[in-house]
């Protein structure tokens, strides 16, 4: 067995990264259970020279284990505690495919930590069939709650597909201006539009919808990630997309601060439940057999158990083991954030 020190990311939310190191123990927790077989022992949180890292035990880590460790979203650097303490740096393969100011470009109010945003997205993907190993397919990601497409971004830099929903159409306009412009800097190519979608000559929606390649050799053999966004009510989801035809749902429920949940039974609402209540169902519906639903949510206004409950309720197991309960943290006065994961049988 050898020990091994993993260096944080440094957050420049100064309360996120208060929070980054416990959060980073939870996450290697869930990636040793559900994708390095346990093999990791002794996960805790340490400091050397006043630095603070996360160490675990573990023996003769592969390339794929390896490939694991690089998903995490505040990994910056490994290293392998050698006799006398002295660090011998262990090199992390990187999954992004595009360049991450896609992500971090954006600010404005309301918008979600890119590195929760990250990991919110990993917990997902390692909760699902695929933790081990991915499916030939690339995989599609669902935010049902896209706002002005964080997740969507993240799902893109991974080289995932991504489809989304939001009720505010000028969120979903704002982000394809964005996402337009990105493009263009980066001369990728690409095709996008953002366009009404009508049923019966009436507009019921609108639609983005963009294709690009990563890289000019892709774009000349025809491969290339899809993006598909509606400004739409997420209950009507299946309007949209096919029954299982995504792989993960990835959501931001509205923590009741600067975004509350809003329903026709129950109009404005400050908790998430009666949305979700609602809501869940046609998202699990969307799922694939082996796929996961991970949902961040404001723990103020809504208990676990409640939304344990509306995931249960829908078809989907709840995932309960240890790791899953170290996310909770503080995100400032008003917001205790938390996620729950949940599986597809």
């Amino acid at each position: 067995m050898s020990r091994h020190a993993l260096l944080v990311s440094p957050a420049a939310n100064r309360v996120y990264a208060g929070a980054s190191v416990a959060l980073t123990v939870a996450e290697l927790g869930v990636a040793g259970l559900a994708a390095l077989g346990g093999r990791l022992t002794g996960v805790e949180e340490t400091r050397i020279a006043g630095v603070p890292y996360v160490a675990f035990e573990a023996a003769d880590l592969t390339d794929r284990d390896l490939a694991v460790l690089g998903l995490l979203s505040s990994a910056h650097a490994l290293f392998e505690v050698a006799d006398g303490g002295l660090l011998r740096p262990v090199q992390l393969p990187r999954p992004d495919v595009l360049d991450d100011d896609l992500i971090t470009i954006p600010k404005y109010a309301g918008k979600t930590n890119e590195h929760f945003t990250r990991l919110l997205l990993n917990v997902t993907l390692l909760s699902s069939a695929w933790a081990r190993n991915r499916p030939a397919r690339r995989l599609r990601v669902l935010d049902p709650l896209c706002g002005r497409g964080t997740t969507l971004n993240q799902a893109l830099v991974y080289g995932f597909d991504a489809a989304g929903i939001d009720s505010d159409g000028r969120d979903v306009a704002a982000y394809a201006t964005f996402l337009r412009t990105w493009l263009q800097r980066k001369r990728l190519k690409h095709k996008i539009e953002f366009s009404p979608v009508r049923e019966r000559r009436q507009v019921v929606a609108r639609r983005l919808h963009a294709t690009l390649a990563a890289t000019p050799e892709q774009a000349r053999a025809g491969d290339t990630l899809e993006l598909v966004a509606y400004a739409a009510d997420t209950v009507a989801g299946t309007r949209f997309f096919r029954a299982g035809s995504v792989d993960l749902v990835v959501t931001d429920a509205p923590y009741g601060v600067q975004h509350g949940s809003r329903t026709a039974a129950a109009g404005l609402d400050r908790g998430p439940v009666p949305l979700l209540t609602d809501a869940v169902p046609g998202w699990a519906g969307l799922l694939r057999p082996g796929g996961a639903m991970g949902i961040a949510w404001n723990a103020n206004v809504a208990d676990r158990s409640a939304l344990a409950a509306v995931l249960a309720g829908a078809g989907l197991t709840v995932l309960e083991a240890p790791p899953y309960a170290g996310f909770r943290h503080r995100v400032d006065q008003a917001i205790v954030r938390d996620l729950i994961v949940a599986r597809k049988p």
